[in-house]
């Protein structure tokens, strides 16, 4: 029980920390309102849980150490990574012609699916999830753990993430008002947009 205690507090702080899930989560709940923000963590959530099943199985082993497919994964998440810091630095440029700094962006109605698939892609696309699954969860369980065990432990840190991003969500929530003056919002969207890239470039580097 204690080792698993030790897991959870780990996990919790893995989950503060900023990073690219938290990110595109602040943002969706800025432009989209709560429900967009949930639907972003239900994306997250379901990537987070088939890389933990990945990780269990032991697949994800084979997708890391197969060089040329993990390579191509982390080609991937840098070009999503990189797709969403163009979306937000565009999105603050788009706002730079604003009359007043009291001027507020009224939030976009999308499909929550478009949400809960970008909150889906840009988890499932970073390898460093899988690794830290892969790395992590053997030092806490065992070399010879059950699949079962190795699952439980994924699924908490999965249920963990889930839990600190709605909370997320709702305190964005809860500031709305302020947090949509333009001036806010510009500033939120350019930092966001900046730190997405910088993500981006760092994954290219480790590639």
């Amino acid at each position: 029980m204690t080792q698993y205690l030790s897991f959870v507090a780990l996990a919790i702080l893995l989950a503060i920390a900023p990073g690219p899930d938290s990110l595109l989560t602040l943002r969706s709940t800025l432009v989209g309102g709560r429900r967009r923000g949930a639907w972003t963590v239900v994306g997250i959530l379901i990537a987070n849980i088939v890389q933990g099943v990945l990780a269990a199985s032991g697949l994800g082993a084979i997708l890391v150490h197969a060089e040329t497919v993990f390579r191509i994964i982390k080609w991937a998440g840098a070009a999503y990574l990189a797709y969403l810091g163009f979306l937000a630095i565009r999105a603050a440029w788009r706002m730079r012609n604003a009359d007043a700094p009291t001027d507020t962006v009224p939030t976009l109605r999308r499909s929550p699916w478009s949400a809960a698939r970008q909150g889906f892609l840009c988890n499932i696309t970073n390898p460093k999830v899988l690794a830290f699954n892969i790395a992590v969860l053997p030092q806490f369980v065992g070399e010879h753990a059950s699949v079962a065990t190795l699952l439980t432990y994924a699924m908490t840190l999965a249920a963990v993430g889930c839990v600190v991003l709605v909370a997320l969500v709702a305190v964005a929530g809860i500031a709305t008002r302020v947090l949509q003056r333009i001036t806010v919002r510009r500033s939120i969207e350019g930092a966001t947009g900046v730190v997405m890239l910088g993500f981006a470039s760092a994954l290219v580097v480790e590639s």
